[in-house]
This record gives structure tokens, sequence and C-alpha cells, in this order.
């Protein structure tokens, strides 16, 4: 028999993976919309056919810099709060 401990020690580890892949998710299609809305502005074509050259004509630098600043938006305020405890 599984103990309390470690039965809660699995359920968090459940949660926080749970919640890590929703925001993984969940920034991944900002991204991608943040992306698909400023090429928008240049091309005229539907948007389900610039996802795949958008992607490509941007260099890896630009991808990471979108990817850091979505993490920071939305992580920051917990980073913070955790920060002033002491964690």
């Amino acid at each position: 028999m599984i103990s309390v401990l470690a039965q809660e020690r699995l359920l968090g580890t459940a949660l926080g993976s749970t919640f890590a892949a929703m925001v993984v998710f969940e920034q991944r299609r900002s991204i991608y919309r943040s992306i698909s809305e400023s090429q928008s502005q240049f091309s005229p074509q539907p948007q389900f056919f610039q996802i795949g050259p958008i992607i490509e004509k941007r260099s890896h630098l630009d991808f990471a810099h979108l990817w850091n600043k979505a993490v920071d938006q939305t992580l920051g305020p917990i980073i913070e709060s955790l920060s002033s405890r002491g964690w």
C-alpha cells in the first residue's frame, strides 16, 4: 500500500505536469497567433497557409525571444510571489 506522503507527491507531480503542459500549450498558441497576425498585415493570404512559411522564415532567435517573453508574462507574477515568500 502506498503511503499518504507518496500519494501526495504523486498527486503534486501529476498536477504540476498538467499545469506545465497547459501553460506550454497556451503560450505556443499565443506565439503562433501573434506571428500569424503580424504576417497578415503584410500578406492577404488566409491564415492557415501562413503558419508553415512564417515559422521557416523566422530565425530561431526571434522565436526564442517570443517564447521567453510569453513565459515571462505568464509566470512572472507567480515567480514574484514565491520570491517574496523566500522560496
